[in-house]
């Protein structure tokens, strides 16, 4: 029996939510990453946290305007050229964009790839201004594997779940976070 007063009924409604759900959950499970996907932004984590370590320790011996500026500026184009290049990659093969991905895998916003940049970054900062570079570059190391990781592990969480997983922050949110992260930064060379 169809409806033809142009509106569905509750039944014909109820229907239609079931399989959009059942789509969501189904495209969900058939995401597919870019080959060198999380080894690419591990590294490139990896890179930034080691560039702006050894970089804003070098600050503090020689001044702001100096090589470490480009030094730290070259660690963050790195890790906005593979981000980009990596969603590139991954809305082709997936015909989508996805909020949560971008966001907590690529954007690190997840709270295990936040603490874990946290952490590293911070024990990477400290290892330069005592200048035990080995230290900094295990401290880069484990940051980017962390990074890394925890993107994984978000992938898997959200194919159980992709209703609730599925947004991101929002782009106010990030600018903000972003704005006092570069603030932060900028202090700390100031401030040495």
């Amino acid at each position: 029996m169809e409806n033809t007063s142009g509106s569905p009924t509750p039944e014909e409604a109820a229907a239609e939510l079931v399989d959009a759900e059942a789509s969501r959950t189904s495209l969900a499970r058939r995401l597919v990453v870019p080959s060198f996907f999380y080894i690419s932004i591990g590294t490139a984590i990896a890179v930034q946290i080691a560039t702006t370590a050894v970089g804003v320790a070098d600050v503090g011996h020689r001044g702001v305007w100096n090589p470490a500026g480009w030094l730290m500026a070259s660690g963050l184009v790195s890790v906005a050229a593979v981000a980009t290049i990596q969603l590139i990659r991954f809305r082709r093969l997936n015909g989508l964009w996805l909020g949560g991905f971008a966001s907590r895998v690529v954007g690190g916003t997840a709270a295990a790839a936040s603490l874990s940049y946290a952490l590293t970054f911070g024990a990477a900062i400290w290892a330069a201004f005592a200048g035990a570079w080995w230290l900094v570059a295990l401290c880069s190391l484990v940051g980017g594997m962390a990074y890394a990781m925890s993107g994984r592990r978000w992938l898997r969480i959200y194919r159980g779940e992709p209703a609730a997983h599925a947004r991101g922050e929002s782009g106010a949110w990030l600018a903000t976070m972003g704005a006092l992260a570069l603030a932060g930064l900028a202090f700390l060379m100031i401030g040495r």
